[in-house]
């Protein structure tokens, strides 16, 4: 194991396992959420909302860390922004096409809306 997390003070172990274990949850959330949704436009609300945080949580974990040792941290910085700005925009992109191909949903139309 690395020496120079033992040297970290009490506070800032505490926040590191708290943004890992906080990333770890929304990951596994996300996950499980792409595995039960019934079609296509719910999971892709899994992966690009629940899992984005999951690897927001351990980049920021990651940054943190760096910046204790004393480092810039700009390769998490980096992933981070990218990860935030690219999930959306695929997001987006996917759900056009499947609107333009024309693909199916199970769900039932909000109740307060006519059919």
């Amino acid at each position: 194991m690395d020496q120079a997390l033992h040297n970290l003070p009490l506070a800032a172990q505490v926040a590191l396992a708290l943004l890992l274990v906080v990333g770890g949850i929304f990951a596994l959330v996300g996950s499980l959420g792409l595995l039960r949704f019934p079609d296509f436009y719910m999971r892709l609300h899994a992966p690009t909302k629940a899992t984005t945080l999951g690897v927001g949580g351990v980049l920021l974990a990651s940054m943190l860390l760096s910046w204790m040792r004393g480092e810039t941290g700009l390769q998490a910085l980096l992933i981070t922004l990218f990860l935030f700005v690219t999930a959306p925009v695929s997001a987006n992109l996917m759900s056009q096409a499947a609107l333009h191909l024309r693909t199916p949903s199970t769900a039932e139309p909000p109740a307060d809306q006519p059919q």
